[in-house]
C-alpha cells in the first residue's frame, strides 16, 4: 500500500467504494487523514465499515471542513451533468480529485525522482502497459503495475527512486489528476470514445493531452490527426512513434512487424515480432514500438528489449491464443466489444471462422465489410444475431448458433475440415456481453473452457 500522507490531519470526503475507492479510503486512513466515505450501494458501505472506514451521508457533511473530495473515476465529473457530490464540493470551494492525484501528490512529497510511466490512449492501453512492465521486469527492474489495468494505484508499493510505477490511465482518471507529471507520458492514439462523459471530441482529446503536457518526456503515436497535432504542440522532449512509412521527424517506426529505431543514423531494426503470438497485428506493432521507446528511455538495451518480447504472454481476452488442434488456431478476443476493436483481430488473420454477437453496439458491424473476404464462415450468438445476419447476408456464409457452446462446436468442426489456408477460430464478438454473460471476462473464460475441452487440443507453445 501507498499511504496518502499529504492529507494527514485533514478531513477528506470520498464517493465511490468500488475496488479503487476502498483502496483509496484505506490509504488515506493509513496516512493520517479522517475519511468520510459514501456510495450508492449499501453493501459497499458495509464492506468499508468492516475494514474500519468511517461512512456517512455526504449530503449532510460540513463541506467547509473538507479538504478534498476524492471521486471514483466512474462517477460523472462534468458530463452529462456533474454528480451531486461534485456540485456540493464546488459550492464550498473544495477541490475534486481522484486516486491518481493522491499518488502524484505523495510522489511529489516523498520521492519526486521516483520513475513514473503513465500510459493513455483510446485503444491498446492495457497491452502496452503490460508489455512495458514485462520488459522492465525482464531487465531486472522493480516494477509496480496498476491503474486502469485493474490494480488500484494506492494498493501498490510506494514510489521510490529504484522502483518504476507503470500505470494505465483512462480519460476519467486524467480528468481527476490536476498535478499529473509523470517521468514518461505515453499517448498511443485517439478516436472518438466516451463522448457521453466528455461532451465532444476536442474536449476528450484535450483531457488526454494533459498526460503528455505534464510529462518530463513524452512518447506519442502519430498515426492519427489528433495525436499528430498534440505532438506538434509538445514543447518538451518527445519521441514520435509511427506505424508504416517514416513520419514527421526522427522517431520509432513499426513496419511489417519490425520495430525500427529511426533516432539512429542509419535507422536500425531492433526487434522482429514475427512468431510472437501475443503481439499479432498492426495495432500491436504500435504497442511494441511504444514499449521500446519507453524502455530505452529508462535504460533498457535494444537487445534486452528484443529478448523480453519473445516471452510476453499477452493479456487474457485480448488476441489470446488458447491453443491449436491440428492446423486450427483458437483465439480468444472477447475484449473486442465493438467493431473498432474487432477490426484489429480480423486484420491479423487470413482464413477466419468468426464467432460474434451479443448485445449490439451502435453502428453494428457494417464498417467491417472490407474484412469479410477473410471470413470463411460466421457463427452468430446472442441478441445481435438477426441484425448481424442482415449485414452478412450475401457476403459471408453464416450460422445462427444461439449460444457460445454451439458456436464453438460448429466452428471447431468446420475449421478442422477447412483446407484453404491456415484456419483460425476467432471469438471477437463486436458486442457487449451482458445479454448472456456477466462480463467480457466471463464470456472469454467460457470460450477458453469450451476450447480446452476439445479432444486433441494442444496448449500455446506446445
Amino acid at each position: 500500500m501507498t499511504p496518502s500522507t499529504t492529507f494527514a490531519g485533514q478531513t477528506v470526503a470520498l464517493f465511490g467504494l468500488g475496488g479503487s475507492g476502498l483502496a483509496t479510503a484505506l490509504s488515506l486512513k493509513a496516512g493520517g487523514a479522517r475519511v468520510i466515505a459514501c456510495d450508492d450501494n449499501p453493501a459497499r458501505m458495509e464492506a468499508a465499515r468492516e475494514q474500519g472506514i468511517e461512512t456517512g451521508d455526504l449530503r449532510q457533511a460540513e463541506w467547509n471542513d473538507v479538504a478534498a473530495l476524492v471521486l471514483a473515476p466512474g462517477v460523472p465529473l462534468t458530463h452529462p451533468a456533474p454528480h451531486w457530490t461534485v456540485e456540493r464540493a464546488k459550492a464550498a470551494g473544495v477541490p475534486v480529485v481522484g486516486d491518481i492525484e493522491l499518488f502524484c501528490r505523495e510522489r511529489a512529497a516523498t520521492g519526486p525522482d521516483a520513475p513514473f510511466v503513465a500510459i493513455t490512449g483510446t485503444n491498446g492501453k492495457s497491452t502496452t502497459t503490460a508489455l512495458i512492465a514485462h520488459v522492465l521486469s525482464a531487465a531486472g527492474r522493480d516494477v509496480q503495475m496498476g491503474g486502469n489495468i485493474g490494480t488500484a494505484i494506492l494498493s501498490l508499493e510506494p514510489p521510490s527512486p529504484d522502483r518504476v510505477h507503470v500505470i494505465e490511465l483512462s480519460s476519467f482518471q486524467i480528468d481527476l489528476t490536476p498535478s499529473l507529471a509523470p517521468t514518461i507520458g505515453v499517448l498511443l492514439n485517439l478516436t472518438p470514445d466516451h463522448l457521453d462523459r466528455h461532451g465532444d471530441m476536442p474536449h476528450y482529446a484535450a483531457i488526454k493531452e494533459r498526460l503528455v503536457t505534464g510529462a518530463a518526456h513524452a512518447v506519442v503515436g502519430i498515426d492519427d490527426e489528433w495525436c499528430r497535432a498534440i505532438a506538434a504542440r509538445r514543447a518538451g522532449p518527445l519521441t514520435r512513434v509511427h506505424v508504416g512509412e517514416a513520419g514527421e521527424g526522427p522517431g520509432i517506426l513499426a513496419r511489417n512487424g519490425i520495430v525500427i529505431d529511426g533516432r539512429r543514423e542509419p535507422a536500425e531494426p531492433v526487434a522482429d515480432l514475427a512468431g510472437i503470438g501475443s503481439l499479432r497485428g498492426a495495432h500491436n506493432w504500435q504497442n511494441a514500438a511504444i514499449a521500446y521507446a519507453v524502455a530505452t528511455q529508462l535504460g533498457v538495451t535494444s537487445e534486452a528489449f528484443a529478448a523480453a518480447l519473445a516471452t510476453f504472454p499477452g493479456l487474457p481476452h485480448r488476441m489470446e491464443e488458447v491453443g491449436r488442434r491440428g492446423a486450427v488456431l483458437f483465439i480468444n478476443d472477447s475484449k473486442a466489444t465493438n467493431a473498432d476493436s474487432t477490426e484489429k483481430a480480423l486484420s491479423a488473420f487470413q482464413r477466419i471462422h468468426w464467432i460474434l454477437g451479443g448485445k449490439p453496439k451502435e453502428g453494428g458491424i457494417a464498417s467491417l465489410a472490407p474484412y469479410f473476404p477473410r471470413v470463411a464462415h460466421a457463427y452468430l450468438i446472442g441478441a445481435a444475431t438477426e441484425d448481424f445476419a442482415a449485414t452478412l447476408d450475401g457476403q459471408v456464409p453464416f450460422s445462427r448458433c444461439g449460444t457460445l457452446a454451439a458456436a464453438v462446436a460448429e466452428a471447431a468442426a468446420a475449421a478442422e475440415g477447412d483446407i484453404a489456408g491456415e484456419p483460425v477460430v476467432l471469438l471477437s464478438p463486436a458486442c457487449a456481453s451482458y445479454d448472456q454473460f456477466r462480463s467480457f471476462e466471463d464470456r472469454g473464460d467460457q470460450f477458453r473452457d469450451l476450447v480446452r475441452a476439445l479432444p486433441g487440443l494442444k496448449p500455446p507453445g506446445a
